[in-house]
């Protein structure tokens, strides 16, 4: 496994992801929604996983704390450790005591994640008292309180009494939030956390996340979309497509010297807030890959200006180089582009041409709608 960890000595990441695999069963056949990825996280890290919707970020997330939706949903292989510990060894009773403790995911969807029976209080006094069992009720409902005012959400003791569905969709948003920063986990894995936020508590959160990864030296797992918030937060980036890692990059080196085609690609289809925008955005062309199949060959050659016949038919292996910062950089590509070429966006030389499919490249229907006649 290829890594760019900045450690001193030969200290353990507190997270060690290795081969991970996990497959999906559907009705049209198995879905390789995360290929064979590793990376690691170091204690008081923050690490950014980007990728378009689809890519395997959130089956990653799913994984690590094994909530994968069971049966459907299994890890083939590879292992995850924390703490040098493998959770797939874990019982369910010993997996659910880490995640109330020393893990804390922040979901997508809070509507789906918050109780719907039990109010705002109860649910935040729960969080509450696993830090402090022997808090009195008074004291756990103005921690719970406090815990409000820290995301944002006036109200004091009315709020506490409402149910998620009497509250709205960025305030349920920040009720998540509020509930994992309550644990103080060593490890917070942040799925879109800011996800139905305005800009000004988006930035009120970021900054109280943040505070949690420099005051108790929290590690912290982000999923997003959003490069902007890459930027002022991350670390590390971890760049996904199709369910595998195509580019591992510190985040310095991500928008001074992206590597990958992909990643080239995200960062001309994002506004830049750092300076007038030169060029308009240009979207990557085409489709993501039918993931019901194995990986063939590269799974961005279809979309890939930079494409040779090899990314047609093997799997690219990562590869790793010391940056011009002096950092470590690792991409999985069978063809480069050059610094000049990731500029421009596109091949300098006139006399390439990205190599068309080979004969008889082809992959299942994807059926979008169907009627069936019911008697």
């Amino acid at each position: 496994m290829l890594s760019i960890r900045k450690r001193k000595g030969d200290a353990m990441p507190l997270l060690s992801v290795k081969d991970l695999t996990v497959t999906i069963k559907s009705e049209r056949g198995k879905v390789y929604a995360v290929n064979a990825i590793s990376f690691d996280l170091d204690q008081g890290e923050v690490v950014a996983i980007v990728g378009e919707s689809g890519c395997g970020k959130s089956v990653t997330a799913l994984a690590l704390t094994n909530l994968l939706p069971k049966p459907a949903a299994r890890i083939e292989k590879g292992s995850i450790r924390f703490d040098g510990t493998d959770i797939a060894t874990l019982s369910d009773a010993a997996m659910q005591e880490l995640r109330g403790g020393d893990i804390s995911i922040i979901f997508q969807d809070p509507m789906t994640s918050l109780n719907p029976v039990l109010t705002i209080g109860e649910q935040l006094s729960e969080a509450v008292t696993r830090t402090d069992e022997r808090a009195d009720r008074a004291v756990v409902r103005r921690k719970a309180a406090e815990l409000l005012d820290m995301v944002g959400i006036a109200g004091g003791e009315a709020m506490l009494r409402a149910y998620p569905h009497q509250i709205s969709g960025g305030m349920r948003q920040r009720v998540m939030i509020a509930m994992a920063l309550a644990l103080k986990p060593r490890l917070l894995i942040a799925d879109e956390p800011t996800t139905g936020l305005d800009v000004t508590v988006e930035a009120q959160i970021l900054d109280l996340m943040m505070g949690l990864v420099s005051d108790m030296k929290t590690s912290m797992l982000l999923i997003t979309h959003d490069l902007g918030v890459v930027a002022g937060t991350a670390q590390r980036v971890v760049v996904m497509y199709s369910g595998m890692i195509v580019e591992m990059v510190t985040t310095d080196d991500l928008f001074a010297a992206p590597s990958h085609p992909y990643t080239i690609g995200l960062l001309r289809a994002s506004p830049r807030i750092d300076g007038e925008q030169e060029n308009a955005l240009v979207p990557i062309d085409g489709v993501p890959p039918n993931q019901l199949l194995p990986l063939q060959g590269c799974p961005f050659a279809p979309r890939c200006r930079w494409r040779r016949p090899i990314c047609w038919r093997e799997v690219p292996t990562s590869g790793a180089w010391t940056s011009a910062a002096g950092t470590m950089h690792v991409a999985a590509c069978h063809n480069r582009p050059t610094p000049a070429e990731a500029a421009a966006g596109m091949p300098l030389d006139p006399s390439f041409t990205a190599a068309p499919p080979p004969d008889g490249l082809s992959s299942p229907d994807i059926v979008l709608f169907e009627r069936r006649e019911v008697a």
